[in-house]
């Protein structure tokens, strides 16, 4: 059973603040790229909700959220989701050198 994505304006916010970074960086090839690798890691995770890590925070409000390394060459973007029924909610999108805890954590910026 495949589950439903529905991807939270944070991590829609998360995607396009990456991808305008790779576009003004590395160029339109590596944006793009970056882009196949979550639709991939996404595609994954809708089969197999369970296949990633469950997050070890003290925060109540990450209770039940897990977490999932992007497709090469990007894994150290982490892309954080909750697996409830048939539906897969992504929370987040972010490197995984951030200050996790805190980042998730913060409002949405619209």
């Amino acid at each position: 059973m495949t589950a439903r994505l529905v991807i939270s304006q944070r991590a829609e916010e998360d995607l396009t603040r990456q991808y305008r970074w790779y576009l003004d960086h590395a160029g339109m090839e590596v944006a793009e790229r970056f882009l196949a690798a979550f639709d991939a890691s996404m595609a994954l995770l809708a089969v197999f909700p369970a296949s990633g890590r469950r997050c070890r925070y003290a925060a109540p409000e990450l209770t039940g959220m897990r977490w999932q390394a992007g497709r090469a060459p990007f894994v150290l973007h982490l892309v954080f989701y909750r697996a409830i029924g048939d539906e897969l909610s992504i929370e987040r999108v972010m490197h995984g050198a951030r200050d996790l805890p805190r980042r998730l954590l913060e409002p949405s910026l619209a």
